[in-house]
This record gives C-alpha cells, structure tokens and sequence, in this order.
C-alpha cells in the first residue's frame, strides 16, 4: 500500500509518500481500506518532535494520523463476520497510522457511518465533532446566551458556531481574512468579524449594543483570547480547549482565575460521564451529523500532498476539518 511515512521529526517536508508494507489486523481488530484519513494540528507538533498530551512521542519510521473512515476490508480473529464490507469510521487513540490507504484498529473503536453521511464528513465527527460536542456541554447555551467563538472558522469553530445557533443564542465568530468572514457568517453566525482587524472588539459591543458576553469558547489563546475575555460581563465564562495561535509548542493557554475553566481531557470525560465517555461522544456528535443538525465544512487535499495540508493548517490556510483522501 502507499502512505505517509515520518523519518525524522522536523517540517513538513520530512512527511513522504511511499509504498510500504500492508498492515495486518490482528486478533479483535479489522482492517479498513481508508477513503479519508483526519489531519489535527497536533500531527503538525507530533512531526516536529512535540507529543502534547500523547504518553509519549512515536516510534520512527511512523505513518500519522489518528483518524479514519472507509470500508472494512480484512477481519482479524474473532471479530464477526458481519463487519466485512461495513462502512466504517474510527479515532485510533494513540495509535498512529491513519496517512494510509490501509488502517488496522480495534473493533471495538469503530463506528457504521451513517447512510447519509460521507467518508469525509464522517472523519471530521469522529475527533473534531466529538470535541465540540464536549466543549458545548459545559457552556449550557440558551436564548440568553452571548457566545463568541474564535477562530470560528475552523473544525471544531464551525461546529460550535453551529451548535450554539442551534440553542438560539446570540453567536459572534471571529475569523481570519474575508472569505473565512463569510464562511462564519453562512454558517449562522449572527454576527461574524475580522480579527485580523484592531478594531474588532468595538465591532462585537457596538453589534451587541450594551449586551455583555457571556461565554468564550477558546481553542485559540494568545491576544485573540486575550480581548475576547475583556468583553465579558460580570459571571462570564471563559472555556478552553486549546491555544492554537502558539501551535500547541509553547507557551499555554491564557487563563484568567476565576473566569477560566480548562475543558479537554479529565474535566470532559467527567461532565460526559458514563463507563465509555469518549465512545459517548463520538456517537453523538455522528448523530448530530446524520439529523443534519451539524453540517462539518471539510477541506481535502489528496494523501499524497499532506505535506502541503500540514503546511496549510500551520499558516491558517485552511477551513474547517483537514481531511487526506487516498
């Protein structure tokens, strides 16, 4: 099979397109011959040296990514039968190998795709959309609500943009650049601006007309989150989930005691609850889809350029859900 092989950490150049072995599944595990593999900006750090949240970095030679959909192609012992030719979508925890035509993973981390849903689409649910649907039970989002997301035209910024729409809230996306701009906006945004823009603080109070914020959803940091926090009125919230405008490498998230709350990993999976609450989330953000409640914006680039997709999710360059098609 072809895939992306990591030999050395360092940019995105060291991300190379060669036919390697085919992986075999083995006992409790299927194998899926990918139509849409995820990008994360954490690949980007992971190729670079960085491991995050991860225990630890891969071992290299890797292939990437952590994400997959397609159809099931191969059974390992003891799975059923009935898996064979299922339309599949799965998040392989820390187990890499997504940039691949071909992907092994336990069974019992996969999913059916709905019906109505694509490979891609599905891909985009199954890590980003279950985060949004975990970033959003914390925000307890009504009419009264005033929620700002920034970087809203991302992956999990479209979503949320979406979500809190959906629970009639009053949203605000702030995005990059013109066209991201009218993304947020079509996306149901009642009012989306510019923050590349100095002026965009005083865009959101005048568009507000005296109405305070009353919750950030911050995957962003750095100033951005910075002059977000500042419109917040009294009781405000501020929800984080990530610091992106320092790529995930260095520095942290901006945090203001008694107003911030850090919402990934432990504090998640406790406000989810249940024995399996990733598992729970990612069935729910695939419904959400399917009902059409949440439309994912993808953007594809072919397995063989993911050089240039990690490029383009570092610089900004990007919409929505990065996803690799073989």
């Amino acid at each position: 099979m072809h895939a992306i092989r990591l030999h050395a950490f360092g940019p995105a150049e060291n991300l190379v397109h060669e036919q390697v072995e085919d992986p075999l599944p083995a006992p409790g595990q299927l194998r899926v011959a990918v139509a849409a593999a995820g990008v994360h900006l954490l690949d980007t750090a992971l190729r670079e040296g960085f491991r995050g949240p991860l225990p630890e970095l891969p071992t290299l030679p890797t292939v990437p990514g952590r994400e997959v959909a397609g159809t099931v192609e191969s059974l390992g012992e003891g799975v059923a039968d009935h898996w064979l030719g299922r339309r599949v979508v799965a998040h392989l925890g820390f187990a890499p190998g997504g940039y691949a035509e071909l992907a092994v993973t336990d069974v019992d981390r996969v999913h059916e795709i709905p019906a109505n849903l694509d490979f891609a689409q599905a891909v985009a649910m199954i890590g980003t959309g279950r985060t949004a649907l975990g970033v959003a039970q914390f925000a307890e989002l009504g009419p009264d609500s005033v929620v700002l997301v920034p970087a809203a035209a991302g992956g999990i910024g479209t979503l949320l943009v979406q979500y809190a729409a959906n629970a009639g809230a009053t949203v605000v996306g702030l995005a990059g650049g013109p066209h991201k701009v009218a993304l947020v906006r079509a996306g149901g945004a009642d009012l989306a601006v510019d923050y590349t823009d100095p002026a965009w603080p005083g865009k959101v109070r005048a568009h507000l007309g005296g109405r305070p914020v009353t919750v950030v959803l911050d995957g962003v940091g750095g100033k951005v989150a910075r002059e977000a926090v500042a419109l917040l009125g009294p009781g405000g919230r501020h929800l984080v989930f990530g610091w992106s405008a320092q790529h995930l490498r260095g520095g942290g998230a901006h945090l203001v005691e008694g107003v911030s709350e850090q919402v990934l990993g432990p504090a998640m999976m406790r406000r989810t609850g249940g024995p399996h609450p990733l598992r729970t989330l990612e069935l729910r953000a695939l419904a959400e889809a399917a009902a059409g409640r949440l439309t994912p914006v993808v953007q594809r680039f072919p397995l063989a350029e993911a050089a240039a997709a990690h490029r383009a999710l570092e610089t900004r360059n990007t919409i929505g859900k990065v996803v690799l098609e073989p």
